[in-house]
């Protein structure tokens, strides 16, 4: 029966990774980030600079040199091979992160050989794997490298040397070697620096040039990754540039929050590891490099997904029913899924962010205190009792949300009126008929009057001529939203819609070439700040 099981889980992984991969080939986009790779070796073949190549979806190559070394063989056969093999082996590497894993879950339990099939089954369902294989990305081997080093997986003699060549790859993993410093593995440390710089001097040795370019200036340059403020980048960095946070005191805040963060992930990861946990500390340091990293898309948070499994096996409802939430959001787009029924900005706030927001908790909390949980199971409360402080936890935690004025990509409150509601003097307060919109422009390419209710914001206005095109984007980051630009009038077109707040708000207008002719963002809160009451 026991076998039996296993053939059963293990069959049922090979389904969803078929299926998964199946889907993957259907996408006309399929493992763009994977042809971003080979597009710019090309590029590099030809003799031209790897840093200057952008691929037709605008995506650089975005790696050191030595990762433009060690993906070399992608251009040695053919795209559609390529694009097989890496997702075979993007299978297998769940397979591989499964089973340290699941040895962590089952160290104690009575059904161990059951544990590793389910942890592979969840990881594969996970958002974060499943952007991985839509991708190509390398972002899964990376974490094997490091998840296999850090839990003590390789040869005593080899500690140190696969985190040493990941950073080589990508540079998160370095935070790994501080970590080793920390519960004094000092040879782990000086091996995986080792292998660091050698892997650098490799880079160097035979992309002397493209070397210079990434150390000097590629490497700096975040914005060549992509938009940092949209939802995908759940990093705390990401997370501050949703909230608006300015130019001028953002590379300040950021770096102090990192500081804070990692100092304190890194102490209770030394605790796990001296009560006997060093898998659960290497998971941790794992979600400290999403949260620190300056850009965390959704394939590069798969720590937070190992995280929240060792919770949800964990001692205690506490612990367990914070690892469901956690992996609830790992799974789903909370943000996209919920947003229909979250009805205030600092809701949807939260759950745009809960990535972010559970791998800063987790960081914060190291599990929660798992490992002095464990050597105190017996004095643990009764369920109902737990359970209670569980809900109440959650519901202050929202209500907490919930009141705060805080900018949600997917404004809640949002709404842009139609020809219909133009008779609404509620809507339309400032052009009401032909008269008054005529009075009311000003030749600019937007003119506009805002009131403010209690739980809401309107603006009602006119637009020029040169307009071809309104968006009104709600807070940084967030996805723009339409506004109909409404000929109720002879020679007018008008306007109006509602947010929950203008503080973050941001309208663009377009020409009919698509140029941004126009954007007012001061002017918006200006006007917010002056407005009278509706």
């Amino acid at each position: 029966m026991r076998d039996r099981r296993v053939v059963a889980l293990w069959s049922l992984f090979s389904v969803l990774a078929a299926g998964s991969v199946a889907l993957v080939t259907l996408r006309p986009d399929r493992l763009s980030d994977l042809h971003i790779y080979r597009g710019a070796l090309l590029h590099l073949h030809a003799g031209r600079p790897l840093y200057e190549f952008v691929a037709d979806n605008g995506g650089p190559f975005t790696y050191p040199p030595f990762a433009a070394l060690v993906l070399w063989p992608v251009v040695a056969v053919p795209e559609g091979v390529v694009q097989a093999v890496w997702l075979a082996l993007t299978c297998l590497a769940v397979v591989a992160i499964a089973v340290p894993v699941g040895r962590l879950l089952a160290a104690s339990g009575p059904r161990r050989h059951l544990v590793v099939p389910l942890v592979a089954c969840g990881l594969l369902l996970s958002a974060p794997v499943q952007s991985n294989l839509r991708f190509g990305q390398v972002s899964v081997f990376i974490v094997l490298l490091a998840l296999l080093d850090a839990t003590g997986a390789v040869p005593a003699r080899l500690r140190g040397i696969l985190v040493g060549v990941a950073a080589a790859v990508k540079l998160t993993p370095l935070l790994f070697v501080v970590y080793f410093l920390v519960v004094r593995r000092y040879r782990d440390a000086g091996r995986a620096v080792a292998a660091f710089l050698a892997c650098g001097v490799v880079g160097v040795a035979v992309l002397p040039a493209e070397s210079v370019t990434y150390w000097t200036e590629a490497m700096r340059n975040t914005s060549r990754i992509g938009n940092l403020a949209s939802l995908g980048n759940q990093s705390m960095h990401g997370m501050l540039l949703r909230l608006g946070v300015g130019p001028a005191s953002l590379p300040v805040l950021w770096a102090a929050l990192v500081a804070v963060l990692c100092g304190v992930a890194l102490l209770r990861a030394r605790h796990l590891a001296d009560t006997g946990r060093p898998g659960h500390a290497a998971v941790l340091v794992g979600c400290a490099t999403v949260a620190a990293s300056p850009v965390s898309w959704t394939h590069h948070q798969i720590w937070p997904v190992l995280a929240a499994m060792l919770l949800v096996g964990g001692v205690g409802i506490t612990r367990r029913v914070a690892g469901a939430a956690l992996l609830v959001a790992m799974v789903f787009s909370l943000g996209v899924l919920l947003a229909p029924v979250s009805t205030r900005p600092g809701v949807q706030f939260l759950l745009e962010n809960a990535r972010a927001l559970g791998v800063v908790a987790l960081c914060l909390t190291g599990f929660g205190g798992v490992a002095v949980a464990a050597a105190r199971a017996r004095r643990r409360t009764t369920p109902a009792r737990a359970g209670l402080r569980v809900a109440t936890t959650a519901v202050a935690a929202l209500a907490f949300f919930a009141v705060q004025p805080l900018p949600a990509g997917a404004d809640p409150t949002f709404k842009a009126y139609a020809l219909s509601d133009v008779g609404n003097p509620r809507y339309f307060f400032v052009c009401r008929d032909a008269p008054s919109c005529a009075a009311y422009g000003t030749g600019a390419p937007v003119t506009f009057g805002v009131r403010t209710e209690r739980t809401k914001v309107r603006v009602n206005g006119v637009v020029s001529p040169l307009v071809a095109r309104l968006e009104y984007h709600s807070a940084p980051g967030g996805p723009p939203r339409q506004i109909p630009l409404l000929a109720a009038h002879a020679g007018t077109r008008v306007f109006s819609f509602r947010s929950a707040t203008m503080t973050h708000g941001r309208l663009v207008a377009y020409a009919a070439d698509g140029r941004a002719i126009a954007t007012y963002a001061e002017e918006l809160a200006a006007a917010v700040a002056s407005a009278p009451p509706g």
